[in-house]
């Protein structure tokens, strides 16, 4: 691994790293919402303890960063391949947040960041991050609950990745994230096999 990679790495892993969630709840809201709800810094939990609008811009802001990480070494450091590098480093960055003593998120609105982010500055094509979210919201219409929607998003952009090029370095990075995902909601995945897994009210 050369110098060049180990600093997108740093700088995808210290945009990742800024915990929106806590930031939004604190200066706007005199709560951390990691001592309610889930206790992650994340925007579903955002949503559940400080409403609808913090948990949309939690969510929000969790997409651009990893844009942001993939957009300056793709844009500033003229790097597309290695502005997958970055990305990934701010879904983990996200999930293990220097800023917040390691403990975050769980990868969803990160891994739309990823995909976005490649979809724009790597492959050139929307459908990358299209089909992924729509199955999401396929899912997550079934069966009621973000945390399937979430994992099964991760997997289809994989296969979906998988499949459509040959780039065996974006391949693993998309399959890494994947199974970050699936890793952050471990607990969840214990949920839904228990059947005691939270479903949303809303549509």
């Amino acid at each position: 691994m050369n110098w060049m990679i180990i600093c997108y790495i740093g700088i995808g892993y210290l945009l990742g790293s800024i915990p929106f969630a806590l930031v939004i709840g604190k200066l706007f809201y005199h709560t951390d919402v990691r001592e309610y709800g889930s206790g992650n810094l994340g925007g579903t939990n955002a949503g559940r303890v400080l409403g609808k609008k913090a948990g949309i811009a939690t969510i929000v802001l969790d997409v651009l960063k990893v844009v942001a990480a993939v957009a300056i070494v793709s844009l500033i450091f003229r790097d597309p391949d290695g502005g997958i590098w970055a990305g990934i480093a701010a879904a983990f960055g996200h999930c293990y947040p220097v800023f917040a003593h390691f403990k975050g998120g769980k990868a969803a609105a990160t891994l739309v960041g990823f995909l976005l982010s490649t979809a724009i500055f790597t492959f050139h094509d929307i459908m990358y991050v299209l089909i992924p979210v729509i199955a999401f919201f396929i899912i997550l219409y079934l069966f009621k609950m973000v945390s399937l929607a979430s994992i099964s998003m991760a997997i289809v952009s994989s296969i979906y990745i998988s499949l459509m090029q040959d780039n065996v370095s974006i391949t693993i990075a998309s399959w890494l994230l994947s199974v970050l995902v699936v890793y952050r909601h471990r607990v969840n995945i214990g949920k839904i096999i228990n059947h005691t897994e939270s479903k949303i009210t809303w549509l």
